[in-house]
């Protein structure tokens, strides 16, 4: 199986922001764009899942009208992490201390203070990974720090402690990239 991760285009906010699960729509132009490139590229019988934020529904709504082959569906787990208080913050004004207590602490911290520790964000991850439905090809229509969770568990990797441990690539805004995931991985769930 192959699953496609694509980033949602350029958010419509400032940069510098942190901005998690803010809800706010991207640029339509950039977002036409990427649905137009995606539909030439994504195989028929692609099945894609959407993040519910509007900058991912938005993207799956335009490509959906280029391609109403694919089938499709919503669902939170593909949302970005929560940051917590920290949302709509420019990063920039986030306390040094916040932030180094993060650091020290980066699989169990909250985000913010209120926000989703990076071990629950990956155990959201996986277990959309582990939800995979067994077909050739699936799309994720998502946020940079669901990609680089996916990526993780794509290596086995399912929980981490350290922030060096945490990918700093991620897809541009409107680009995506492609994991190989072993059928076992789908199969086993689907046999009676």
């Amino acid at each position: 199986m192959k699953l496609w991760l694509v980033r949602h285009a350029q958010p419509l906010i400032a940069t510098g922001i942190c901005y998690g699960q803010l809800d706010m729509p991207a640029d339509d132009l950039a977002t036409r764009q990427c649905a137009r490139d995606l539909a030439d590229a994504l195989p028929e019988g692609t099945i894609a899942i959407a993040s519910p934020l509007q900058r991912c529904e938005q993207l799956l709504h335009v490509l959906i009208g280029l391609r109403p082959d694919l089938t499709f569906k919503m669902d939170p787990k593909l949302m970005e992490m929560d940051f917590g208080n920290w949302e709509g913050c420019p990063w920039d004004e986030i306390p040094k201390q916040a932030l180094d207590a993060w650091t020290a602490d980066f699989g169990n911290y909250p985000a913010g203070g209120s926000g989703e520790t990076v071990g629950q964000f990956m155990i959201r991850i996986a277990t959309a990974w582990d939800e995979l439905p067994p077909v050739e090809n699936v799309l994720w229509i998502t946020h940079a720090g669901v990609v680089r969770a996916a990526g993780l568990v794509a290596q086995g990797t399912r929980q981490i402690t350290r922030a060096s441990q945490w990918p700093a690539d991620a897809p541009a805004y409107g680009q995506w990239c492609t994991l190989d995931v072993p059928s076992a991985t789908t199969s086993d769930r689907y046999t009676a």
